[in-house]
């Protein structure tokens, strides 16, 4: 084969591997977003239509929409944050670890901010499959109201079965999310384009004018329908957190291709079908279709739903991998679903958690639009969460001054405040529902980091420095401990402290094996780490050894798996002859003493739901030696 057939074969493989990408991204990135237009312009339309719909209110509000999605998707997150990432790695976690690694500064402020976003967009994820939904199930109603009973009932089926397949894994599902998500925006913004000739004024609303006049006229209804405008860029987070999964480009490419032209397109469609008829303002979006493509446009709406909530779904399966091993959460089961994808996994709790959160919301509020009065102010939070660390991330990573800083983002963060106190009105109407959920999470997070802290301050009192305990074990001949063969590895978490299991076990067994390692399984702020950099390998005298692994934040920290790379490093065993040590130890709360007594039993409670260590670990099952004690926090 020449040079030159070589390398077109390689570029077109490069083409197909690009195209597969920008496909995915458009099923799972975009899936969120692209649900937008079943609701936002008719929740935006609603308080103008008991008095009337008027043509400026309809243009600038289109106006509006297209240039809410132009500044803060196309600007903030396509332009800009996409470019902002660790190591490949995009969402608020991922930000804050990077900011965590490279610099000290401000640490209290970046870990409240990080778990502040990080619980909005779990709270997210719990309202967006609800709203989208049932948005798209309740098109059924203009095919024929006999299926107004059954919206619910339906509703709910669908969840319970997305919800159960999660445990099976979407490798071969999500091969079907970008040509269907991709027919979907096609059939949006076909109809779009066909409605806009029904009054060509529409075209008005892509002049900024129209938007800002909208808002500086409205008055104090204007802030209320900015809460519903702001559900045109739900999903924007969705671009940030999966830029691992594709990459910039494809994001990019699909965002300017396919997504933003279809968005456009229809919700111009719809203010011009509104224009030349203002009773379609009852649902602007089914209303769009002949009668005979209502049912199989809600069908599509409703698999394209779907998709979305499975990108919500995996976006909170990633973040909750995350935050543990950032130390927010404790340890999880975490199940990988894809051989060949270490991005689909599974996280049992989680997805209980958000299935209740989930069916609770669908049965409190029964409809779309009762939900959309809950929705926006999660979205709204995150993304201020987002604009503020990325000022950070100017300054600190990309070497901006504060000026220059503070004159890009300044303008984006006023604009999302004001978005953020529009929704912020809507707290009594439902808006309090994503806040509780937030406030709930938060809560539990700052609570496991300071109860984590509280522990681990607590066992220093009883620690013996390492090395002074190797001196001691040295000078013991009289009643030095039984030598036996193999080898012994103790987990631990402080490597330059003897580990309390080893303790233990010299305190009861009396008992020392011919070589002992002193594990610690550390988490790097970044994504991943080389196979060359997992392993360090320190010799403390001729029984003892320290290893300790390097995962990435984004890795599942498999020991079975990383320990045979220890070979290479120069420590060579035999694990039929090598016992895993593991300290398992028991809570009991003291009002009197650290945490406050409700915050005792909520530790107390997470801590019983953390996944044993060595299923965490990965260790062989029937190599592991379990030890115990109690602790009172």
């Amino acid at each position: 084969m020449s040079v030159t057939t070589h390398d077109a074969s390689r570029s077109h493989q490069s083409q197909q591997k690009f195209a597969a990408l920008l496909l995915g991204a458009i099923g799972v990135v975009y899936g969120d977003i692209g649900t937008s237009p079943l609701y936002a312009f008719r929740e935006a339309l609603r308080p103008f239509v008991h008095d009337g719909v008027t043509p400026n209110e309809v243009i600038g509000l289109i106006s509006l929409m297209i240039w809410t999605l132009t500044i803060i998707v196309t600007f903030k997150y396509v332009l800009f944050l996409l470019r902002a990432d660790n190591e490949g790695e995009g969402g608020t976690l991922s930000l804050l670890a990077l900011l965590m690694k490279k610099t000290s500064r401000h640490a209290t402020i970046f870990f409240f901010a990080g778990i502040i976003g990080a619980a909005l967009f779990i709270g997210d994820a719990m309202i967006t499959p609800a709203l989208s939904v049932l948005s798209a199930l309740e098109g059924l109603k203009l095919v024929t109201p006999v299926f107004t009973p059954y919206v619910l009932p339906i509703a709910i089926a669908i969840m319970l079965l997305l919800f159960f397949v999660q445990s099976v894994g979407t490798a071969s599902v999500s091969k079907l999310f970008g040509p269907i998500t991709l027919l979907w925006f096609l059939v949006m913004g076909l109809g779009g384009l066909i409605h806009i000739a029904d009054d060509p004024a529409i075209f008005a609303a892509l002049n900024p004018l129209y938007a800002f006049d909208f808002i500086t006229h409205a008055g104090l209804i204007g802030l209320v329908v900015l809460g519903a405008v702001f559900l045109t860029v739900t999903g924007a987070e969705a671009l940030y957190a999966d830029l691992g999964h594709f990459g910039r480009k494809p994001i990019q490419a699909a965002w300017f291709a396919v997504v933003f032209p279809s968005l456009a397109l229809n919700y111009l469609g719809q203010g011009g079908l509104v224009l030349a008829n203002p009773q379609a303002a009852s649902d602007p979006f089914f209303l769009m279709f002949p009668e005979w493509a209502i049912l199989p446009v809600v069908i599509l709406a409703t698999a394209a739903t779907i998709i979305a909530s499975q990108a919500v779904i995996t976006g909170a399966f990633s973040l909750a991998r995350q935050a543990i091993h950032l130390g927010f959460l404790p340890r999880l089961e975490i199940c990988f679903t894809s051989a060949s994808n270490t991005g689909q996994i599974y996280v049992p709790a989680v997805n209980m958690g958000l299935l209740l959160g989930v069916l609770a919301l669908i049965f409190a509020f029964g409809s779309s639009e009762a939900l959309a009065t809950a929705y926006g102010i999660s979205v709204t939070g995150a993304m201020v969460v987002t604009t503020i660390l990325s000022f950070q991330f100017l300054r600190v990573i990309w070497g901006w001054n504060v000026l220059t800083a503070l004159a890009a983002l300044l303008p984006l963060l006023l604009l999302e405040s004001i978005f953020l106190g529009a929704n912020l009105l809507k707290i009594h109407d439902g808006g309090y529902v994503p806040v509780l959920i937030a406030g709930g999470l938060m809560i539990m997070m700052w609570t496991w980091k300071k109860g984590t802290l509280l522990v681990r301050e607590k066992s220093a009192r009883s620690d013996v420095p390492l090395m002074q305990f190797l001196a001691s074990i040295e000078r013991k001949s009289d009643h030095a401990p039984v030598q036996v063969p193999g080898t012994a590895i103790f987990l631990t978490s402080l490597p330059d402290m003897t580990p309390g299991v080893l303790l233990h076990n010299l305190k009861h067994n009396r008992v020392l094996h011919q070589r002992n390692v002193i594990l610690n399984v550390k988490t790097a702020p970044r994504p991943y780490v080389a196979e060359t950099d997992r392993v360090t390998i320190e010799r403390l005298s001729e029984r003892f050894i320290k290893i300790q692994l390097l995962f990435g934040f984004m890795e599942d920290q498999d020991v079975s798996k990383a320990l045979p790379l220890c070979r290479k490093a120069g420590f060579d065993f035999e694990i039929m002859s090598t016992s895993f040590y593991v300290g398992r130890r028991k809570l009991v709360g003291d009002p009197n003493t650290g945490l406050p007594a409700w915050q005792d039993r909520l530790f107390i409670a997470m801590a019983g739901f953390a996944i044993d260590p060595s299923d965490y670990f990965q260790l062989p099952s029937n190599r592991v030696v379990e030890l115990g004690e109690q602790m009172v926090i």
